[in-house]
């Protein structure tokens, strides 16, 4: 009996530290520590970024601000070299995770700012973060990146830039294409 009580006093004792990881890494993201909540990307809109992405065989792909990795997923399949940051704990416990299980890929997930990261080697950028933080970022890749460079911004266009390319649907958010 008391090797039981034992046994479910650790378990409740890991199920409330998961609790509390959990809602501090919620916090984190909705106190402004973030360029943007985590928001994981339907399956629908998956498809619509991997069609305005036109991803070709070997291109350098990043993702800012990756969540929990699904976009760097469907990035690999298309046969990107993919690179993700992410500054959130969970979602990057969960893009991990999602990884473990993925063989032969050549997708690096880093637990990093990417702010302080050069970006001048991509040929892909996306990202879906709060409209306050573009205007900073369009300074970061207008000084970083190469011609021919695709940006991809979900959600919200990028003040000054004429987009290449928009998808819109009714009732969903749209992807804004751009090229350096």
């Amino acid at each position: 009996m008391t090797l039981f009580l034992i046994s479910m006093s650790i378990m409740l004792i890991l199920l409330l530290m998961a609790i509390v990881f959990l809602l501090l890494s919620v916090t984190y993201e909705f106190i402004g520590l973030t360029a943007a909540p985590w928001v994981p990307t339907s399956q629908n809109d998956i498809k619509r970024f991997l069609k305005i992405a036109a991803i070709q065989q070997g291109q350098k792909f990043y993702d800012l601000g990756c969540g929990d990795g699904r976009i760097i997923v469907a990035a690999i399949k298309a046969g990107a070299n993919a690179e993700g940051f992410e500054i959130s704990p969970f979602p990057y416990l969960l893009s991990l995770f999602r990884f473990f299980f993925l063989k032969n890929h050549k997708a690096k997930i880093r637990y990093e700012n990417f702010w302080g990261k050069g970006l001048g080697d991509a040929d892909i950028i996306y990202f879906y973060l709060m409209p306050e933080a573009i205007p900073k970022l369009k300074l970061k890749l207008e000084s970083e990146l190469k011609k021919g460079t695709k940006i991809i911004s979900f959600a919200w266009p990028i003040n000054g830039w004429d987009p290449v390319a928009v998808d819109i649907i009714k009732g969903r958010l749209n992807f804004y294409l751009y090229q350096i």
